[in-house]
């Protein structure tokens, strides 16, 4: 008798074997929220856990492609497989994503095998495109890359979103006091574990870095613990210097975050919300379609008290499966 087979098992171990196709294939799956692509990623849960995740952010212009491209230079330096995730903006029209400097990266890698590119789309939406990138980031993981690397569009909260996706977040600033400013009101520095004020060689360039620096920026860990100094580093990404420091500051984080329990926290809050984002998407899907039929019309003419029965029903049934009861809804009541 043939061996019944699992198509999915069947990917998960190419794509554990290296299958730049199968990876492909993969991500493009996870992209249009394809039920199989779910099913191949719990294959491949017991791959993941091994890349250093690095973030790069920044508002727009910073450079953040270039960097990203001479990251990659300095890490295939060390013998160190590269994989990169690569936000890119998506046109309201085509849906598609816009390469731009993203021509600076594949440059970089050459045609080399163990660097491996993928754009992905952000199409306006931060919390579906945060949960694309975190399972993209387990296919790269799984593949084998040693270092995977997210770089987002600029520094809104669909950034502050996918950062936190990364075991590092590297905040890429250019000199002058507008982008940094800005990037401090914006609060992007609380995320940010590692500063680099990039086109170090243009005027204004030490200023801002020694203006940064005199900010002493700290990290802290929810773990609690000692805090984590953010270092700030100039960088000519372009032309390469400084290139080298900035891994030597990535690399240090990364030190300091396994051996305290604030990698650990981190990883267990990053496994929390593609949970979250896993159950909400089958709760959209499935339930709202039967919403439809069970309320019917009710649902148009008073949507928001519907919406409230609908939800308290859910969690009583909720509440009786896992044997933690929910108080009952209080019926509303009119004000005078």
């Amino acid at each position: 008798m043939k061996a019944v087979t699992d198509p999915s098992a069947e990917a998960a171990a190419e794509v554990a074997a290296g299958s730049v196709r199968h990876v492909g294939r993969l991500i493009t799956g996870i992209e249009n929220g394809r039920a199989e692509a779910r099913t191949t990623l719990r294959h491949l849960v017991p791959h993941c856990g091994n890349a250093q995740l690095i973030g790069v952010t920044g508002p727009p212009g910073a450079g953040k492609s270039t960097l990203v491209a001479a990251l990659i230079r300095e890490l295939r330096n060390q013998r160190r497989t590269v994989g990169v995730i690569a936000v890119d903006p998506s046109s309201p029209f085509s849906g598609g994503a816009l390469l731009g400097d993203r021509d600076r990266m594949l440059e970089a890698a050459g045609g080399d095998p163990e660097v491996f590119i993928r754009s992905l789309a952000s199409r306006g939406a931060s919390g579906g495109l945060a949960a694309a990138v975190n399972d993209a980031v387990d296919v790269l993981d799984a593949m084998g890359k040693d270092v995977v690397i997210v770089e987002t569009v600029g520094v809104g909260q669909g950034e502050f979103d996918i950062a936190r996706i990364a075991h590092t977040v590297v905040l890429v600033l250019v000199p002058g006091y507008g982008d940094a400013l800005q990037a401090m009101k914006a609060g992007i520095t609380e995320i940010a574990d590692v500063l680099a004020v990039n086109k170090g060689d243009t005027p204004g360039a030490e200023q801002t870095h020694k203006d940064l620096a005199a900010q002493g920026f700290e990290r802290r860990s929810p773990a609690g613990g000692e805090p984590w100094p953010v270092p700030v580093r100039k960088v000519s990404a372009l032309r390469h210097e400084g290139v080298a420091e900035v891994v030597a500051a990535v690399d240090g984080h990364h030190a300091f975050t396994g051996a305290t329990r604030w990698r650990a926290e981190a990883e267990r809050a990053r496994r929390h919300a593609q949970f979250a984002a896993f159950v909400g998407d089958r709760l959209r899907t499935e339930l709202l379609a039967d919403a439809g039929a069970v309320f019917g019309a009710e649902r148009l003419t008073d949507p928001y008290g519907t919406a409230e029965r609908y939800v308290q029903e859910l969690l009583h049934v909720h509440g009786r499966l896992v044997d933690r009861p929910r108080p009952e809804a209080k019926p509303e009541t009119e004000k005078p």
